[in-house]
């Protein structure tokens, strides 16, 4: 059966709170299954502001209302609010999603601080950061996390190789077109297998090409028209599908179910395939169309 995972990170205190609880309902309503990865540090939303001198990020602004999506609160937690600690503060909401029977995996400690600094960061650093969402994961939950999924779509070989040490199963941290292992420069394993998000996200489809709240499912769904032999992957945000673009991805999971798809956690997907037979390949930074920056991509 053609399998379509559903990769759900959530970024902040707010979309954990409001955001989380409504997917989960919404989940339920489909029978689909999903993977929720969790900031488990501090909201420190608000310190994306530097983020305005990056090439493309007015431009991607412009098109999504930010203060719709997150709310004047959420924008000035870590500046002129103190930046509330999730995993703290929701630790039972949390271990309520795992016991609804869905996947649950680490996003992030920070996720501004991830987002904004990893990629230039040394292997100490890296795997501090990773320590503490690791440990907080094992505090929360009573286990160890299996799969990790980085904020932003931003990596580094440190954290891959990290991924592996910490015992996880497999990971979902760039973007890409079918699951791979990944290798490092001299081509030997690195860290566990990829299931890269194979679909744009909303928000980097709305605002352009005429695509709307009320119309963008429908391109979305013109791309699932072809399965790869791997699947499908998606990334929806809480903050997001779980909040004001609840209708987009209610009318999504719809059609996802009418073209024939299981919609499943990327567990379920990574246990369909043949991971000892999966392609080898770098991750590497670069652009792609609708979003700002570089992220992880599958060479």
């Amino acid at each position: 059966m053609k399998k379509l995972a559903l990769k759900i990170d959530v970024d902040t205190w707010r979309g954990t709170r409001e955001g989380v609880p409504r997917l989960m309902d919404m989940l339920k309503r489909h029978q689909a299954g999903a993977t929720f990865l969790f900031s488990l540090g501090p909201d420190h939303t608000g310190r994306a502001i530097k983020r305005v001198f990056r090439p493309g990020f007015l431009s991607k602004v412009s098109r999504t209302s930010v203060v719709e999506h997150y709310g004047i609160r959420t924008l000035l937690y870590g500046t002129v609010l103190p930046g509330p600690d999730i995993g703290k503060r929701e630790a039972s909401l949390l271990r309520g999603v795992r016991d609804a029977g869905f996947e649950v995996g680490i996003h992030c400690w920070d996720h501004i601080k991830w987002q904004d600094y990893v990629a230039g960061k040394d292997a100490a650093w890296t795997r501090a950061e990773m320590k503490k969402a690791a440990d907080r994961f094992r505090e929360i939950f009573g286990e160890n996390a299996r799969t990790h999924g980085a904020a932003g779509w931003q990596i580094n070989d440190a954290a891959l190789a990290y991924q592996k040490e910490l015992d996880m199963l497999y990971a979902s941290d760039g973007r890409g077109t079918h699951a791979f292992q990944p290798v490092d420069a001299a081509g030997q394993p690195l860290g566990v297998p990829q299931l890269p998000t194979t679909l744009p996200t909303l928000d980097e489809l709305i605002g352009l090409d005429g695509l709307t709240s009320d119309n963008v499912h429908l391109h979305l769904l013109k791309l699932t028209e072809a399965t790869p032999e791997t699947g499908h992957v998606y990334t929806l945000h809480a903050e997001l599908e779980g909040m004001r673009l609840m209708d987009t991805f209610d009318r999504l999971l719809a059609g996802w179910t009418r073209q024939g798809y299981q919609l499943v956690s990327c567990v379920d997907l990574f246990h369909s395939l043949d991971a000892a037979a999966l392609p080898k390949g770098r991750v590497v930074m670069g652009e792609i169309p609708g979003r700002s920056g570089t992220l992880a991509l599958q060479a």
